[in-house]
């Protein structure tokens, strides 16, 4: 591994943006809208509100509201309003967080230190969740000391209620539902989770970063849409990132609760450092200003209006797109979702040989596996690409039909393998070793 150094001497203005610049230049070209993951993309218009509100605040710190009052009142705007899409009422509060992943930990957090004053009882905290769920929930039970039981989904990819029923005791403490499942798409059914939590005196999370912002505006449209949000009696606490179909910029979500008594237990504050007292509202410390401004921003700027506009495109393109896939030989959508999210699946054609050859055409599809299948996020912007995405998908499935896997991309290949793994230890220590080369000075 080469050595790096500060360098000696200053580098002019011009050589670091052009340095900048010629890097960027091999990442995904994702403004084409040739790729159906990672960035949520509703033109240049929306780019252009969020991105000049960001740099109103980007060198403001929101970890100070006496210092920044402007940004306390743009962050409780931000949640007010959030809220108000998703059942909540004035007594509804949260905190704006750098996304869904803290968002997550925050939650997780909350319920853990809410069980510890409503639940004394209870000696080891677990939290029960469908393995579709995302794994940030993992990942916060993992820092933050909790069981994970994890039951599976049924066969329409959803969580199954009765499953995770069965796995209360004395011991739970949070239940976690989707709306919607990242994977394919899904809205667990909440309604039933709800009674469950509330006949055990259980926290359950809506874990809504992915369809927070979309679904209230789908159910609007006039698509059927399960009830999920704080209309839902059991609901404590729902997550929702506005960096996804809220189209702000990242990274920004928010993580709202019931009411701010709940919201009490997410708070840390320490009274006895020299510096002052030290109080904070989430995870970070110092908080970057530009992804409030420009949530804020692009909230005021689109409103309910706008908001439909932009999921009436993309609901109509996902139609277009799940009948397209349907009626290609060989492939299919898994299960019904029900709003902008889907996966491809097939029988009898390798889905990561078919991920490799639309790849040579220019578009990139996330692999999945548990089953083996490809992700699609689909954004306004893919209204005037459907057609031809659909195009190079059926000659691609004809292309691979038959392919020999000696061929695939070392990518699909890992995904095959991972996904043939019978010990997930094995495959949870060659991600972990993967990762642990990938981040090493080139």
């Amino acid at each position: 591994m080469r050595e790096l150094k500060l360098p000696h001497k200053s580098m002019s203005r011009e050589a670091v943006l052009s340095k900048l610049k010629s890097m960027k230049s091999e990442d995904v070209d994702w403004q084409s809208g040739r790729m159906f993951s990672l960035i949520y993309n509703a033109g240049e218009e929306i780019r252009d509100i969020t991105r000049e509100a960001f740099n109103i605040y980007f060198m403001e710190n929101g970890l100070s509201p006496f210092a920044f009052a402007s940004l306390k009142k743009l962050e409780t705007e931000v949640i007010a309003m959030t809220a108000g899409l998703l059942g909540g009422d004035t007594e509804t509060a949260g905190s704006f967080t750098c996304g869904g992943t803290e968002s997550i930990l925050m939650a997780v957090k909350t319920a853990r230190d809410w069980a510890q004053v409503e639940r004394p009882n209870v000696r080891g905290p677990e939290m029960i969740k469908a393995v579709t769920a995302h794994p940030a929930w993992d990942k916060s039970a993992h820092y933050l000391g909790l069981k994970v039981v994890a039951v599976p989904a049924g066969p329409d990819f959803r969580a199954d209620v009765a499953a995770m029923s069965k796995c209360v005791n004395e011991n739970t403490i949070m239940m976690i539902g989707s709306a919607m499942t990242y994977p394919h798409g899904m809205v667990d059914p909440i309604e039933e989770l709800g009674k469950i939590a509330a006949e055990n005196n259980i926290w359950l999370h809506i874990d809504s970063c992915l369809g927070g912002m979309i679904l209230p505006f789908v159910k609007k449209l006039g698509y059927e849409v399960p009830a999920f949000d704080f209309s839902v009696p059991g609901v404590t606490s729902i997550s929702a990132d506005l960096h996804k179909y809220g189209f702000a910029a990242k990274g920004a979500s928010t993580i709202l609760y019931r009411n701010s008594e709940y919201r009490r237990h997410q708070y840390f504050a320490y009274a006895d450092f020299p510096g002052g007292v030290y109080a904070t509202s989430t995870l970070t410390g110092a908080r970057p200003g530009g992804p409030i401004a420009a949530a804020w921003a692009v909230m005021n700027y689109l409103g309910e209006e706008g908001y439909l506009r932009l999921a009436k495109a993309a609901m109509e393109t996902t139609r277009q797109l799940m009948d397209g896939v349907n009626s290609i030989p060989k492939l299919r959508v898994l299960g019904k979702p029900v709003a902008t999210v889907f996966a491809i699946a097939s029988d009898e054609i390798n889905v990561y040989a078919l991920s490799d050859a639309l790849k040579q055409r220019g578009w990139l599809l996330e692999k999945q596996h548990l089953p083996a299948s490809l992700h699609l996020t689909v954004s306004p912007f893919h209204a005037q690409l459907a057609d031809r995405f659909l195009a190079d998908l059926a000659a691609c499935a004809k292309e691979v039909e038959n392919i020999d896997s000696s061929s695939l991309s070392d990518e699909a290949v890992m995904y095959g393998m991972m996904a043939s793994l019978p010990d997930r230890s094995t495959a949870r220590d060659f991600a972990v070793d993967y990762l642990n080369n990938l981040y090493r000075l080139e």
